[in-house]
């Protein structure tokens, strides 16, 4: 058993989106900023995000987040979030359950009632706020990322879809938003292959037709989500209702929402004049799970964005305590580029 090496892992899920959080079994990585380290795993160790998310371990639908120590001073510790897509900088569902991850094994001391505490995420600082309630992590609040509108109701031409109107937004990736009822959709669980194949050819349309420059990050890679809009339901004065549902790799639609689609909906909400600073959007998937995304304020920024700040508030749920086996002469797994930063070679 001289090849065998462990990953120590908390499964989670946020509204049916499972992130499995690695909380031990892998070196130090360098970097003087999470997002090094996140460049250092996606340019020399990509194999840990490959080895968890595919055959036999997991599957393209999950999200993996590595735990790993805070390199700025105001944070508690620090993530890196792995998508079958590679790896985004930020994601409020991925966000969510790796708070509660910390919370439950003790890396953040867990207090009853409202707690706060800051992570550090590859997008930057992110301030956590934690409802405990009996012991249990009832909610947490994540800032979300500043969000704006880069193309508002676009047309184009998609090959076998017909003529589709979508609006572009940026919450942390480039989302392309469109009206579900427009399409033929009311936003059902049945529809969920149908949808993943439509939004495939829209992502694709567009991609061919253009990219997207963010006004400080520059070029951030071609397109890559597409969320489906339902009607908007006005719950009370200062709530809103939707059902939603986002696509985010060839063949694959969220369990949940998504925060970053939610911050995406209420960019739009925000250039379309129907939500104000203190309103609150309840987004709900497929699945009847949800996020609420809260509009804070909006700002100017690079010259001729609305940018809206915002949070989301989730509930995560603990899966799973495991302990994975990493066994390099099995012919499913492939260590090569993985095995000089899991931490348990040394054992070898």
């Amino acid at each position: 058993m001289s090849h065998e090496l462990t990953l120590q892992l908390l499964d989670t899920h946020a509204g049916g989106d499972v992130s499995r959080i690695v909380i031990g079994g892998i070196d130090p990585l360098p970097g003087d900023t999470v997002r090094q380290q996140m460049e250092y795993l996606e340019n020399d160790a990509d194999g840990l995000r490959k080895l968890l998310l595919g055959e036999p371990y997991g599957i393209p639908e999950m999200s993996v987040d590595l735990i790993v120590p805070a390199c700025d001073s105001r944070a508690q510790m620090g993530y890196i979030i792995m998508e079958v897509m590679g790896y985004p900088i930020y994601s409020g569902s991925n966000t969510i359950c790796t708070a509660t991850a910390l919370l439950e094994t003790g890396l953040v001391p867990k207090r009853e009632g409202i707690q706060h505490f800051t992570l550090e995420s590859p997008a930057g600082l992110v301030q956590i706020e934690a409802r405990v309630e009996n012991g249990v992590v009832e909610a947490i609040t994540c800032g979300g990322l500043p969000s704006y509108i880069d193309t508002h109701r676009a047309t184009i031409h998609v090959p076998e879809v017909g003529d589709v109107t979508y609006s572009i937004a940026y919450s942390g990736g480039f989302y392309a938003l469109v009206d579900a009822a427009e399409l033929g959709f009311s936003l059902k669980r049945e529809e969920e292959r149908a949808l993943a194949e439509c939004a495939h050819r829209i992502v694709e349309a567009i991609q061919a037709r253009s990219g997207f420059s963010h006004y400080t990050l520059g070029d951030v890679g071609p397109l890559p989500f597409l969320h489906f809009m339902g009607p908007v339901e006005q719950i009370a004065d200062d709530f809103y209702r939707s059902r939603s549902t986002t696509y985010v790799h060839p063949g694959v639609i969220c369990r949940s929402t998504t925060g970053t689609g939610t911050s995406a909906r209420l960019a739009l909400m925000h250039y379309e004049g129907t939500i104000k600073p203190g309103d609150r959007l309840e987004t709900v998937s497929l699945r009847e799970t949800g996020f609420i995304g809260q509009f804070i304020e909006a700002r100017e920024a690079g010259g001729k964005h609305q940018v809206v700040e915002n949070t989301i508030t989730g509930k995560s749920y603990v899966l799973a305590r495991s302990e994975i086996v990493v066994n390099c002469d099995d012919p499913m797994v492939d260590c090569g580029g993985v095995h000089h930063i899991l931490a348990s070679r040394h054992q070898s």
